[in-house]
């Protein structure tokens, strides 16, 4: 029981942090159309990436001085719950009604897919199989794993202390490693985040236009406008980075190698190719990927990856 009410404790005083670096990180952006209301929304966007950067690393100092740990997935609900909020209390009245009923499904489901992924299984590899491999071996479990066939693509994640079945990485911002059983539901809130975040700049875009072609002068100088360019400025940032990281992982669905593997490859024998240049010379080692059956085949394993599950029921049997 202490050791639960430690847990719980520690849980709360890591959201409250995340909170407190939340509020700062957009209320610095907030200051940039509050300062400089003659610049663009192009010539903002670059100053208020560069005060979003400063704001995050003065949280950071803050948290280490503290010696509190910082939730990533609080921050994720948090920044989605406040740029829902702006929505639904300024926003949708610029907004047709088609839209907005679209806007608020997004949000919605994000809300829960982000609920499904915090608490669901990535694939984890039983404890009991662990255990046997682990006698049998006599091997450190982190190498288990990565020397035994048996277990193909199962990785060890030095962050969760576990070995993942089809392991990609270990996704901060969603507190929790991405492997077999979950990328799909992780590419899907990827691209859920990409659509939400594109349909509110649209949506903002409008109200902005209605604002200012009103009598609202000073509209970037008051607190709603101030609000409404803030998070604006915030969704384009954060479109920008995952439209990359979007892109890089369809190129690794589509050559059939996780992230991980496409990093540390070096540490697993199956992608290393040994080149002999010439007889009598030294060999090199190169990259080779194994698992790469084509785009079309890639794919298919992506949606449907049997191969990691055969390769345990064979280990249990």
């Amino acid at each position: 029981m202490a050791g639960l009410g430690f847990q719980r404790k520690s849980m709360l005083s890591s959201s409250l942090v995340s909170l407190v670096i939340f509020s700062l990180s957009q209320l610095s952006i907030a200051m940039v159309p509050r300062f400089l209301p003659w610049l663009s929304l192009l010539g903002m966007l670059p100053v208020s990436g560069l005060v979003l950067l400063a704001s995050l690393g003065f949280g950071r100092f803050f948290r280490r001085l503290l010696g509190v740990s910082q939730s990533a997935p609080a921050m994720v609900v948090f920044h989605l719950l406040f740029l829902w909020g702006v929505y639904v209390v300024m926003i949708r009245e610029a907004v047709p009604s088609l839209l907005d009923a679209t806007i608020n499904a997004e949000f919605g489901l994000l809300l829960f897919g982000l609920y499904r992924i915090l608490s669901g299984d990535p694939g984890l590899v039983a404890n009991d199989s662990s255990s046997a491999l682990h006698s049998r071996n006599g091997l450190p479990e982190s190498n288990i794993y990565e020397n035994s066939s048996m277990f193909s693509r199962v990785r060890y994640c030095k962050i969760c202390k576990t070995s993942v079945r089809g392991f990609d990485h270990h996704c901060s911002a969603f507190g929790n490693c991405i492997g077999q059983k979950n990328q799909r539901l992780f590419m899907m809130l990827l691209v859920g985040f990409i659509i939400a975040e594109a349909s509110y700049i649209i949506s903002s875009t409008q109200y902005i236009a209605k604002s200012l072609s009103t009598d609202k002068i000073g509209f970037k100088n008051d607190i709603p406008g101030n609000v409404v360019i803030s998070t604006l400025l915030f969704a384009v940032l954060q479109l920008l980075w995952q439209v990359v990281f979007l892109i890089w992982n369809i190129y690794c669905i589509c050559a059939n190698i996780k992230t991980d593997e496409w990093i540390n490859w070096k540490k697993y024998p199956e992608f290393q190719l040994v080149v002999q240049s010439q007889p009598g010379n030294s060999s090199e080692v190169r990259f080779s990927n194994p698992y790469d059956k084509g785009i079309i085949s890639n794919i298919k394993d992506f949606i449907n990856p049997m191969e990691y599950s055969l390769h345990v029921i064979h280990v249990l049997s």
